[in-house]
């Protein structure tokens, strides 16, 4: 198993916007700007192109479907929400909270991995909308595979009991957790505060209010071998959580990161970082607030 990819997928979106669903419990979202939507829209377009040719320029894999635009879907920038794809053959996809998501569920998206990747089995969480349950991909779940570790912050989205099913299914234990911003208001999605790669982990510690369960994501971590480095509420606040490990086909390792995060963080932080993986960074200022996710939301994993 690796914790980290050389190959992920992305979706150019052709409707993104601001989405008033959403909103209700991702504190990250701000609706405050005078562009039109049609500007909105052809922003967040130049940012995702921008950001693929960086991680195409390093010799990472990127595959790009476009968006169906009749869907008007304003979300679909953020794929990892809905598939994750495993070592094992396996693709699994999950309960979306916000009604106006669910359509970007794609079977034609699915069928192309099986196609490509030869994945054999599919397993469906979706199921679990009709009682108002909800687990969304790797937004709400943090996935060691190489120590077969969730770590997951219990909100709206995040489903203690479909992270059990989860974790029997896929052969992982887990650890979950509550996590709040300075306001008080649980963090709607794991991925904002924590990030994982092969040897670190990227930490919002203050975040998580409860002492033992603050402790035992530390343990956990610390058992397994991981350098944490830690942020805090403010940097969380400017995407610093947000981050992905991914790897060249050479093996090289880059944390993927917007820009935002990157000028957020101090030199003590950027040093520890680039002792693992070097730093490839992409302006996603559109993005980032009127959808309310930032780099690692846009990239949906392929594991084969």
């Amino acid at each position: 198993m690796a914790t980290t990819t050389d190959t992920i997928f992305m979706v150019r979106p052709s409707n993104f916007g601001y989405n008033h669903e959403t909103a209700e419990n991702n504190a990250f979202q701000d609706n405050s700007g005078n562009e039109t939507k049609e500007q909105i829209s052809e922003m967040a377009k130049v940012e995702f192109d921008g950001m693929v040719e960086n991680l195409r320029d390093k010799g990472i894999e990127v595959i790009v479907y476009e968006d169906l635009p009749d869907r008007m879907v304003k979300d679909s920038v953020f794929p990892n929400n809905w598939i994750t794809t495993h070592q094992n053959n396996v693709i699994i996809t999950y309960p979306i909270f916000a009604e106006s998501r669910r359509m970007e569920r794609r079977e034609d998206i699915v069928d192309d991995l099986k196609e490509r990747f030869g994945f054999e089995r599919q397993y469906f969480f979706e199921h679990y909308e009709g009682e108002s349950k909800f687990l969304e991909g790797t937004g709400s779940m943090i996935l060691d595979r190489d120590n077969r570790i969730i770590y997951a912050c219990l909100s709206d989205r995040t489903d203690v009991e479909i992270l059990e099913k989860f974790s029997i299914l896929m052969n992982y234990n887990k650890i979950f957790f509550h996590a709040e911003d300075a306001d008080g208001i649980p963090i709607y999605h794991t991925n904002v505060m924590m990030a994982l790669g092969e040897e670190l982990c990227i930490l919002c510690k203050d975040s998580i209010t409860d002492e033992k369960e603050r402790a035992e994501v530390i343990d956990s971590l610390e058992q397994s071998g991981k350098e944490i480095i830690e942020i805090s509420i403010e940097q969380m606040n400017h995407f610093a959580g947000n981050m992905l490990e991914v790897k060249n086909k050479d093996g090289y390792r880059y944390m993927v990161m917007s820009e935002q995060a990157y000028k957020s963080l101090n030199q003590d932080q950027i040093t520890k970082i680039e002792h693992y993986a070097q730093i490839l960074h992409s302006p996603l200022y559109t993005i980032e607030k009127y959808g309310g996710g930032s780099a690692r939301c846009m990239i949906a994993e392929i594991f084969a």
